[in-house]
């Protein structure tokens, strides 16, 4: 059975997130940028290490019962625990976005029970840019302006829809996903700010016909659900977390009122992206 977040949970673990952010900040103003290439040739700089430590420790501190999964801990990604709760985090989601400092790379934190996201938080930090949400929590973007709630929209009929992309990566998956629409408007954004522009209404469907790794989606997801949005495989199953796998399948994060599943644009059989690069430009 699923537990109830408490809000005061909630609130500092969202504290902690933003505090990430700031330390990342600090890093990323400096002069130059220094960054190494992982063993699966996706880039790792100071940020992401220093941001993980922080996470960790906090999280640690918060819910010592519970694992902490981090891309940045490898090991860790084997106790995922598919039936139970724990941590998930991206200490800097679009590392690649920061090196390159176009200001679109995020913290990811969530909070995973029996297999699904409960809770979630997304800083951009250079954005100044806070989305958090849960099930009986709504969902909430904070920035200098105050907090507001946000809540996806809904298609209006017979208008465009607000496709977003990514800035820097697209298949030919997603080409062809964009072009069967028909007339749309194309909304691009970095990292998980795609999923995050769907809950606050900015935009309306996402396809994501490319590989990513469970720690890229899983807060931006429970943001997008606590604002009444949807994020499903192409076929309309849930995504999993903690599974044997760390890659996603290919999936569509949608506003309220479209399509549960979209069988017209299923991968190949065995094509499910693991094949290319498992960290692309997020």
């Amino acid at each position: 059975m699923r537990q109830t977040l408490s809000a005061s949970l909630a609130h500092s673990v969202v504290n902690l997130a933003q505090r990430a952010g700031a330390a990342i900040m600090d890093i990323y103003r400096a002069d130059a940028v220094e960054w190494t290439l992982k063993g699966d040739r996706s880039p790792l700089c100071q940020a992401d290490l220093q941001a993980h430590a922080m996470l960790r420790s906090g999280l640690l501190a918060l819910t010592p019962e519970l694992v902490i999964v981090s891309e940045e801990d490898g090991d860790a990604a084997c106790a995922r625990p598919l039936g139970g709760r724990f941590w998930l985090i991206d200490p800097l989601d679009g590392t690649k976005e920061f090196i390159s400092r176009n200001d679109e790379f995020t913290v990811n934190v969530a909070l995973i029970d029996d297999g699904q996201p409960v809770f979630g938080v997304v800083v951009a930090p250079a954005l100044g840019q806070t989305y958090w949400g849960a099930g009986g929590m709504g969902a909430w973007r904070a920035d200098d302006s105050g907090t507001v709630a946000i809540q996806a929209a809904h298609p209006p009929a017979g208008g465009l829809l607000r496709v977003v992309a990514s800035k820097s990566h697209m298949t030919d998956e997603t080409r062809a996903f964009i072009t069967a629409l028909g007339a749309c408007e194309v909304v691009q954004a970095g990292s998980s700010l795609k999923i995050c522009r769907i809950a606050e209404g900015a935009a309306d469907v996402y396809p994501r016909l490319g590989p990513t790794c469970e720690w890229d989606t899983a807060a931006a997801q429970a943001v997008l659900e606590a604002a009444g949005g949807a994020m499903r495989t192409v076929s309309g199953q849930a995504l999993r977390y903690g599974k044997a796998e760390v890659l996603n399948p290919f999936f569509i994060a949608a506003a309220p009122g479209l399509p549960a599943a979209w069988p017209a644009f299923q991968p190949e059989e065995g094509n499910d992206g693991k094949e290319t690069d498992p960290h692309p430009l997020q």
